[in-house]
């Protein structure tokens, strides 16, 4: 975690808050959110361990801490419904959803410049 003082820190904030690509960028950067919002956008909606299986590879620990950071961001939304076992799906939200014409062209582009 860096001080909320560093000029790093500041620079960063000024660059996301001027530059849209920044914060975009800021907003799915890592490995697994955009699989995750990609798998929302084709499932609808997800219970946990259904994403977990489709997400080869991701840790439990890294699961949770990204689902958290897109529902703080706004883009999923977790429902939690009182049964037992507990059950719990995510959804996209409007925000997140405001994303898919994104991920489309991304997973287009990717698969047309894809060297592998």
């Amino acid at each position: 975690m860096r001080k909320t003082t560093s000029t790093n820190t500041i620079n960063k904030e000024q660059l996301e808050a001027n530059c849209g690509i920044a914060y975009t960028n800021s907003i799915l950067n890592g490995r697994w959110k955009l699989s995750i919002l990609a798998f929302l956008l084709d499932e609808k909606t997800l219970r946990y361990s259904e994403l977990k299986n489709r997400l080869t590879g991701i840790s439990e620990r890294m699961l949770i801490t990204k689902l958290k950071e897109l529902q703080m961001d706004n883009l999923i939304n977790r429902i939690s419904y009182p049964e037992v076992p507990p059950r719990v799906e995510y959804e996209l939200s409007e925000k997140g959803k405001s994303l898919k014409n994104i991920l489309i062209q991304m997973a287009e582009w990717g698969t047309k410049n894809s060297t592998v």
